[in-house]
């Protein structure tokens, strides 16, 4: 009797199956019989003309071959094509599904179905959107299905990796990092019912932390502390080694393979995502095995490189792709409105939209996120313990529309709805998920410095040393009283050594320094010179320099290093404080608490620059000037992009047990780390400042 009910089960998946396939089939044919009757340059009949039953059966075939080769055929192309890049891809995604449904037509026999290749492109389209939705439309009506195919993927991973069926019954996590939402403006979205999901977490299910980046508040030195434990050696977004003469940059490849090794070797351990974790769009893996979107193992090749992996499995299915393409073409539409839009109403500040942003920005706000919800959701089917994602769309349209406007909102807006489509897909995940919103740093807004003083940070640099700059900086104001007053000092200076009978100072060969931006702080090096200079050794070769930068007033303060004092914090009209007497007033007041403490640790490292430089910063505004082309930026001190946020379900423990502040990424990483194993138990390891390591003091945290 119970093989009956076994084998009487069987039969009706199969019939269930059978029939999905067949109303699929039917609703395609339907659509391309409409759009043969909407379309001049697309038939389905014989020259001659054709009987409705003829036409009918025409269409049938189509149809059914079209869908033959998407199912067969598509996968082994996207495969084919993993290591074009995924903008390209997405371009080509019409090109090919086009091809597809020409190959479909030239199967139909007598040759009664042809199309012009433009046409082609569009019917492809179409009939990949309907089935898709008439697919899912039919699975959802499906429950015991659905069930049945989430219970099939939770045993197979767990076949895989070995683990014990009862695994389901530990709650996983999902860290979902909100790049750049900082915690005033993740509030006040909620508030305006911008982000409703957001705003149901707050009211009844998560509690919301701030907490306080490190100096350097910026994706780069925030991801690597809080998936790898350490941020050590991390000044900037970009830096100068002298010892190696390499720049890092932060989102390069070869930057990020460095810098994850170097965080390794430093915390003894693999990272938050060791045990069974996936990572998703970071910039690091956390030592997870199953990763996608990953710029520290993109460089990669051969079959230990599985980042792509996201994209194969998203846009092996034709439906997905021409989805996003579909979405993709509109983003950069949007953009183009928007810019121009913003243009004619005067909008100030402003930057360039123009050249290839709007492909960047449409990259970053469809592309990357489709790809990354989806395999977070595959994550969820899977059953994994721990998977992190990046969702970048926020942070790159308030680079250049600016956190607060319209734009930013837009998209703030689409990211609520990721958000309710993720916490949906954990209703039906084989084990319970615990869903942490964070962010790693917020944005500040402002005029750039280049905009509100007519010259860029480097030129005004230069003409401090004396060096040639452009014609528009020498114009400039700032420009001209920098290039004065580095002759006069070099002119004093000359005129002392000669009266002592000193040679002149001489520059030398390839003394030109290095002046690199991260949003509003910047890093000044001299490369011709081994180790940090101190603040005497810049003063001989430049003495006007120091000066006309700390009383700039697009400049809050300077941190170089004094042979007398130590390393010394310099502002306008004469400021100098030795980093050991700091406090958070002064030329700090108004960077926010933590402020001197940050500039310590900072100080501590190996690679710090000769000059580190952070912008002015209006409290009353918060406003900052970036040193690069961005209205919102951050990297460095003041107002909101040192403010992020944690916003974790209340079965959690809290952030802290003392009610304290919540200092550093390095802190968020442990927290992150106490939830794993409320979470799974003792199968995520104790960290290394958890087993007693010394950490900086401002980093204590209760662990309990």
């Amino acid at each position: 009797m119970r093989w009956h009910r076994v084998a009487e089960r069987r039969w009706h998946r199969a019939g269930s199956a059978l029939l999905r396939v067949i109303v699929v089939w039917a609703v395609s044919t339907l659509t391309m019989l409409a759009l043969a009757g909407l379309l001049p340059d697309f038939r389905l009949q014989s020259h001659d003309g054709d009987s409705v039953t003829r036409t009918a059966l025409t269409a049938a075939w189509g149809a059914g071959a079209f869908g033959l080769l998407t199912a067969l055929v598509w996968p082994l192309v996207v495969r084919a094509l993993l290591l074009v890049p995924a903008l390209v891809l997405g371009l080509l995604v019409f090109f090919l599904n086009g091809s597809l449904l020409l190959l479909a037509l030239r199967l139909i026999p007598d040759g009664r179905g042809d199309a012009d290749p433009e046409t082609a492109v569009v019917v492809a389209a179409v009939m990949s959107a309907v089935a898709s939705a008439a697919s899912t439309a039919l699975a959802v009506r499906d429950d015991d299905a659905y069930r049945r195919r989430l219970s099939r993927l939770a045993t197979r991973r767990r076949r895989r990796s070995g683990q014990p069926d009862d695994d389901a019954s530990c709650p996983g996590v999902i860290f979902l990092q909100l790049d750049g939402v900082g915690h005033e403006v993740l509030l006040r979205a909620a508030k305006d019912g911008v982000m409703p999901t957001v705003a149901e977490w707050l009211s009844d299910t998560h509690r919301l932390t701030p907490w306080r980046t490190d100096w350097s508040s910026q994706t780069g030195a925030s991801q690597l502390a809080i998936l790898h434990g350490s941020n050590h050696d991390v000044p900037a977004f970009r830096w100068y080694e002298k010892d190696s003469g390499r720049l890092m940059v932060s989102n390069r490849p070869a930057s990020a393979v460095e810098l994850q090794r170097r965080a390794i070797e430093r915390t003894g351990d693999g990272g938050l995502l060791t045990y069974d974790g996936a990572s998703r769009g970071n910039l690091f893996s956390g030592g997870a095995d199953q990763v996608a979107l990953v710029l520290s193992v993109s460089t990669r090749r051969g079959r230990a490189n599985r980042s792509r992996a996201g994209y194969f499995a998203y846009f092996s299915d034709p439906a997905n792709a021409v989805r996003t393409a579909v979405s993709f073409i509109a983003e950069v539409g949007r953009e183009i409105r928007q810019s121009v839009r913003a243009r004619l109403r005067g909008d100030e500040p402003r930057v360039s939209r123009g050249g290839l942003y709007p492909f960047i920005r449409a990259f970053a706000t469809v592309v990357s996120r489709d790809v990354v919800v989806a395999a977070v959701i595959g994550d969820m089917l899977a059953g994994r313990t721990a998977v992190y994602a990046d969702l970048v769309a926020y942070d790159e349209v308030a680079h250049h529309s600016g956190p607060h406007s319209r734009d930013a909102a837009r998209v703030l807006e689409s990211l609520d709805r990721s958000l309710a489509l993720l916490a949906k897909a954990a209703e039906h995940a084989p084990r319970a998920y615990r869903i942490v919103l964070l962010s790693d740093h917020g944005q500040s807004p402002g005029e750039t410095f280049e905009g509100a003083y007519g010259l860029s940070l480097k030129d005004f640099v230069r003409a401090g040393c004396g060096l040639p700059v452009s014609r528009r900086a020498e114009r400039s104001k700032c420009g001209a009283e920098a290039r004065d007053a580095a002759g006069d000092a070099l002119r004093g200076a000359l005129h002392r050594r000669e009266a002592a009978g000193d040679p002149a100072p001489e520059a030398g060969p390839g003394s030109d320094p290095v002046v690199l931006a991260s949003g509003n702080l910047a890093l000044i090096s001299f490369p011709d010179v081994p180790g940090r200079l101190s603040r005497e050794q810049i003063e001989a070769r430049h003495p006007a320099l120091l000066g006309t930068l700390a009383n700039h007033p697009g400049i809050g303060f300077l941190l170089v290093r004094s042979e007398e004092h130590g390393s010394v914090v310099l502002a306008a009209g004469g400021v100098e404080v030795p980093i050991a007497e700091l406090a958070d007033d002064g030329p700090l007041a108004g960077f926010g608490a933590g402020a001197a403490d940050a500039i310590r640790r900072t100080d501590s490292f190996p690679h710090v620059a000769d000059i580190m430089v952070n912008s002015m910063y209006d409290p009353e505004t918060g406003r900052v000037h970036a040193f690069e082309e961005q209205i919102g930026s951050h990297g460095g001190l003041g107002g909101e992009q040192s403010q992020p946020f944690l916003l974790s379900p209340v079965e959690l423990s809290p952030p802290r047990a003392d009610g304290g502040d919540l200092i550093g990424a390095e802190q968020v990483h442990h927290v992150l780390r106490r939830w794993l194993r409320e979470c799974t138990g003792p199968q995520i390891p104790v960290g290394a400042a958890e087993q007693g390591t010394p950490v900086r003091s401002s980093d204590s945290v209760d662990m309990t």
